[in-house]
């Protein structure tokens, strides 16, 4: 059932509430892809369990997939059924166009990334776009998160190791956060400080010192978030916060938990086709790792239900 234009108003408030009170409580709202109906019922079980405000993302793969609506109406079935404070993200939008139609469905965060589409986009491109998107979300007060290049990496578990050394040439600087959100308006700057996208053999090693500096070089009102949040160790996420973190993404890591868990259990079962009864230890173990992720972001006990 499609939210009323007062209704989308109301939860984008709420959300834009929300982090502010992380920015002012030193944690951040854990960002959980969601591939399937099957992930966003694990999210919200730890979500419940911990009492921590969440957000669930879908890419354009899951859009494709799922469809805005479905995803809007699913997520306000759980949240009135687990009694959560929850939002949802449009994770990585690669056009303008994608970006409205989220606005539209009533999406309270609003990542647009143009670069993901198209990894030579000129800055004036990446900036028009996002000014654009920013202007349009001021209808429903949604939040917009956009960084100016592209993001390294994929949302997969990868066998490959990678070059610091490359990584280190796609981070971010205090003056260009700086200059890019003057020049935007968003509300929220996706840092690139080692953070890259997929869990891979190696741990990421997150540059802190470089997170604090664009932490001061950037406007108290204004949110940093991290993508790229699997296979990296607990304690980055524990400083990222206290410098002031809003927002960290997970998928891989679910992902992982979600496919590992199933084929197991498929292996351990192989009689059995309702898929109803097989689920149950996928849901368990994707919710640990949620459940381990907001214990990180210092975000237990942080929900307020309205």
């Amino acid at each position: 059932m499609s939210m009323t234009i007062s209704q989308i108003r109301q939860t984008c408030l709420k959300a834009r509430e929300a982090m502010e009170r992380a920015r002012q409580g030193h944690y951040a709202i854990g960002a959980f892809n969601i591939d399937n109906q099957e992930t966003l019922i694990a999210v919200s079980k730890a979500a419940a369990k911990m009492q921590a405000p969440v957000m669930v993302e879908v890419s354009d793969g899951e859009v494709k997939a799922m469809g805005l609506n479905n995803v809007r109406d699913l997520v306000n079935n759980y949240k009135a059924e687990y009694g959560i404070e929850m939002y949802i993200n449009l994770d990585h939008s690669p056009s303008v166009e994608a970006a409205k139609a989220g606005i539209d469905a009533g999406f309270e965060f609003i990542h647009i990334d143009v670069s993901q589409a198209n990894h030579n986009a000129t800055d004036e491109e990446i900036i028009k776009a996002t000014r654009e998107v920013v202007e349009y979300a001021k209808f429903t007060g949604a939040t917009v998160e956009s960084e100016p290049h592209y993001f390294g990496g994929s949302s997969n578990v990868h066998k490959e190791a990678f070059d610091y050394n490359d990584i280190k040439k796609t981070f971010s600087t205090p003056k260009g956060a700086s200059n890019f959100v003057r020049d935007t308006g968003i509300d929220t700057f996706a840092a690139a400080v080692g953070n890259l996208h997929g869990s891979y053999p190696v741990p990421k090693n997150l540059d802190i010192a470089l997170l604090e500096r664009i932490r001061k070089a950037l406007p108290s009102s204004v949110n940093i978030s991290l993508h790229g949040g699997s296979g990296t160790p607990g304690h980055y996420f524990e400083e990222a916060v206290r410098i002031g973190v809003t927002k960290i993404n997970v998928n891989s890591d679910m992902r992982k938990a979600f496919r590992d868990t199933l084929e197991r259990v498929l292996r351990d079962n192989p009689d059995e086709y309702a898929v109803v009864k097989l689920m149950p230890a996928v849901y368990e173990a994707v919710q640990l790792v949620v459940e381990n992720k907001l214990k990180n972001y210092n975000s237990v006990g942080r929900a307020i239900i309205a």
